[in-house]
């Protein structure tokens, strides 16, 4: 019995291949966008637990300097002495000629087990390492350092971009004599040690958290994109959920006549359970097969955005990791059984003989309606609570989802009360028949519509939210860039006393890495001038904020700093373990993940009098000639050397790479989107015959019939458009005013463009008349003989 109700089953797939291509595609699709994603955040994260073992972060707890980027090396002597058992860590940037890596130098005598295996390569060979220790990196910077910096040992475990090595061979290559990054302390310490405080002041503790600081820093960066690979997953899901539904409504004879036979209610369930979970598989496997060429795609450009906005390397190569692929198949199987359950449950509860009978699928009831109706009221009452009340990057989320499936939900009965409103003020008989009739093929069009709606809200709100980030971007680098030329040197003395005479001002640029406020953060020195009281704008500020900074009795810090710190304008803050300045103003930071504060030159110098300044803003009226005496009489290089106008290009280049990502998904989504209004039509263009048969015989041909098909699937369109604007600038704001605050630090101010948006609303336009033309097509060469059957069959 089971082989025979099978087989009756799969016929209808054979005699129908395009639904069941609309169902694997629809799945395949819907699968390769969001285990494309999976991919993508995996490899990330395996890079950040890479980097986190290479560097000790999250299993031990560190010692910092408490002010500056290293400690003397007489600091772990003392440590040691007084019985504290720590490692101590050289971390710095090498420049090459191919770019810069991180090198890492370890003590391998006291560092924790594993990186000092990972430091020491071979069994055996701590003797050979101590006698000549040896470079060693991921094969990719293995290569590039080879010619220059050999011997260089590679080992793919290491963290992408970094590369391990003693740490007085570190010291020599950073040029770090005598100075040490950071202590790691190990796990077994003596009790009766002295503090922290009596042994080496300079120091702060910083606990183990079970993660890298990294992972911590851009899990909003994952989450974000968490959230369009499921946002595009549910684009897709609604392919699925129709091709389902109309394939049950089609079979519904035959589940009467199986049922009359003798195939009992339950099984029959089982097996069409069977034969979906069978088809699920199949969809999913090319779903993730896919998914993987999407990631390799678009990994080089996330990597790039990653380091841009973070400074944390990323591999740019994918791997077949368990926990991608099989959350792939995990939730394809989860989203086809999500599309079944409608239907199950509709065949489990109607009796046996009115299976078969009954309006089409298409034409849903009006308590399924007012169900719908209630739901999407429900979901948009929540979004604007959440709105009110929320709080936090899970509730910012919260609020999108509620938004965009509530207005998803929403947008059948408001286009059918739209569509009843244009058949009520039409006269022509004509015309009332096709409103009528679009408003009967809703149902069968609506769940591609909703498709639509997303895709189309994501679209507007992504691009105003990227717009409005590079307007943001753009105006605050013609503020930050306002130096002619930008040089870069080891000897300040002889660039100032050589410049002094051919420039206007001269900006030194000199910081250290600390943590202010308990936070990780750079602290500024600044020579203030004309140039920073002209062009920097404050957020919020004080009356005369560079002038207290200038007398050294105050600081300003970025909107990062501030709002996760939560000190304001008129706050203090310890830029020094002594030293507290009240904040005098506020800025933004655009493109920064961490807080930053500055102070004046003079102040700077006193609390780190080891840092000088190696880059230099300079304004000229000149720079040609500058740029040419620095080269020709100071003896620089070209290289050390940057015009206002290359640096802006270069920051504005990483800018448009790192929303590659998101555009990319971006068109996917719309594409998913549109081939769902296309399978929609071609699918309801054989079911739609009795409804256009009769037209027909009073007189209609059957090319008009066609037009009128194609001008349908438009309208609809268009009036999705008109929706999916408002919500998708609800959206925008949503990024911009909630998630980019919780997930960045920063707020930006929102910006419309009409003209994106029309051209947007064309392409929709379009798209949809190209999924309408060829069912149109179909229509308009329907032979009359298969019209005229609609006749014959008739009871």
């Amino acid at each position: 019995m089971n082989r025979a109700a099978l087989r009756a089953l799969w016929s209808h797939w054979r005699r129908n291949p395009l639904q069941l291509f609309t169902l694997v595609a629809g799945l395949a699709l819907a699968t390769a966008l969001w285990s494309g994603v999976q991919a993508i955040n995996a490899e990330a994260r395996a890079s950040y637990d890479a980097a986190a073992g290479t560097l000790g972060q999250g299993r031990h707890d560190q010692l910092l300097p408490a002010a500056g980027e290293t400690a003397d090396q007489a600091v772990y002597l003392a440590l040691r002495r007084a019985g504290w058992q720590v490692s101590p860590v050289v971390e710095g940037r090498l420049r090459t000629e191919s770019g810069s890596v991180r090198v890492v130098g370890l003590e391998p005598l006291t560092a924790p087990e594993g990186m000092a295996r990972a430091a020491t390569p071979g069994e055996g060979d701590l003797a050979g390492f101590l006698s000549d220790p040896p470079l060693v990196a991921a094969p990719d910077v293995a290569r590039m350092l080879g010619a220059t910096h050999g011997p260089v040992v590679e080992d793919a475990s290491v963290a992408p971009g970094t590369v391990l090595t003693d740490i007085g061979k570190a010291q020599r290559l950073l040029g770090f004599d005598g100075r040490v990054s950071r202590f790691i302390v190990l796990g077994s310490q003596p009790l009766n040690r002295p503090p922290l405080d009596a042994v080496a002041p300079g120091l702060v503790r910083q606990p183990a958290q079970g993660g890298s600081d990294v992972a911590r820093l851009t899990d909003s960066f994952h989450l974000n994109l968490t959230a369009f690979g499921l946002l595009s997953f549910a684009v897709g899901l609604f392919i699925v959920h129709g091709a389902i539904g109309l394939a049950f409504e089609q079979r519904r004879g035959m589940v009467r006549t199986l049922r009359s036979l003798g195939v009992p209610l339950r099984r029959l369930i089982a097996l069409m359970a069977a034969e979906l979970l069978a088809l699920a598989l199949f969809a999913g496997a090319v779903g993730v097969a896919l998914g993987y060429a999407i990631a390799a795609a678009l990994l080089p450009d996330v990597a790039a955005t990653i380091e841009g906005l973070y400074g944390a390397q990323v591999s740019g190569s994918v791997r077949v990791r368990p926990e991608w692929w099989l959350s792939g198949l995990a939730i394809t199987l989860g989203g086809a059984a999500l599309a079944l359950l409608d239907a199950l449950w509709r065949i489990a509860r109607m009796p046996i003989l009115a299976v078969a009978g009954g309006r089409a699928w298409a034409l849903t009831g009006a308590r399924a309606r007012r169900w719908q109706t209630a739901a999407a009221v429900l979901l948009l009452t929540a979004a604007g609570a959440l709105t009110v009340v929320g709080d936090g990057l899970v509730a910012a989320f919260a609020l999108l989802g509620c938004l965009l499936i509530g207005a998803a939900l929403a947008l059948p009965p408001v286009l059918a009360g739209l569509l009843t409103l244009a058949e009520r003020r039409t006269r022509a008989a004509l015309w009332q028949w096709f409103w009528a009739d679009t408003r009967q093929q809703m149902s069968g069009l609506s769940l591609a519509l909703m498709a639509l709606l997303l895709a189309m809200a994501a679209n507007v709100g992504v691009s105003t939210m990227v717009s409005s980030f590079r307007v943001t971007f753009t105006e605050f680098l013609d503020q930050r860039l306002a130096a002619d030329l930008y040089v870069a040197t080891e000897d300040a003395a002889a660039l100032e006393s050589f410049a002094a005479p051919m420039t206007s001002e001269i900006m030194p640029s000199q910081s250290v890495e600390t943590r202010l406020a308990g936070l990780p953060a750079e602290l500024y020195g600044a020579r203030i001038g004309m140039t920073y009281r002209r062009n920097w704008r404050f957020l919020f500020a004080t009356d005369a904020p560079w002038d207290a900074v200038a007398e050294g009795t105050a600081v300003i810090v970025n909107e990062q700093l501030a709002r996760r710190s939560g000190l304001w304008v008129g706050d203090t803050l310890a830029v020094a373990p002594e030293v507290r300045l009240p904040i005098a103003g506020v800025f933004g930071d655009y493109g920064n993940p961490i807080g930053q504060a500055i102070i004046a030159e003079p102040l700077f110098s006193a609390l780190f009098p080891e840092v000088t300044p190696t880059r230099f803003g300079l304004r000229t009226d000149d720079p040609s000639d500058l740029r040419r005496a620095l080269i020709d009489d100071l003896g620089l290089p070209e290289s050390a050397i940057t015009d206002q106008g290359a640096l802006k290009a270069f920051s504005l280049q990483v800018f448009e790479r790192t929303f590659t990502v998101a555009g990319a998904l971006n068109v996917l989504t719309l594409a998913v989107a549109g081939f769902a209004i296309f399978m929609s039509l071609l699918t309801l263009a054989a079911m739609r015959l009795p409804q256009l048969a009769p037209v027909w015989a009073l007189g209609l041909r059957r090319a008009d019939l066609a037009w009128l098909e194609l001008l349908r699937a438009v309208v609809l369109a268009a009036l999705t458009a008109v929706m999916a604007v408002p919500l998708g600038l609800a959206l925008a704001w949503v990024l911009l005013a909630l998630v980019n605050v919780e997930a960045f630090g920063w707020r930006l101010p929102m910006f419309l463009f009409p003209l994106d948006y029309l051209r947007l609303a064309g392409v929709s336009l379009v798209a949809a008349a190209l999924a309408a033309a060829w069912p149109a097509r179909r229509l308009a060469r329907t032979p009359p003989a298969m019209l005229l059957k609609v006749f014959a069959h008739e009871c």
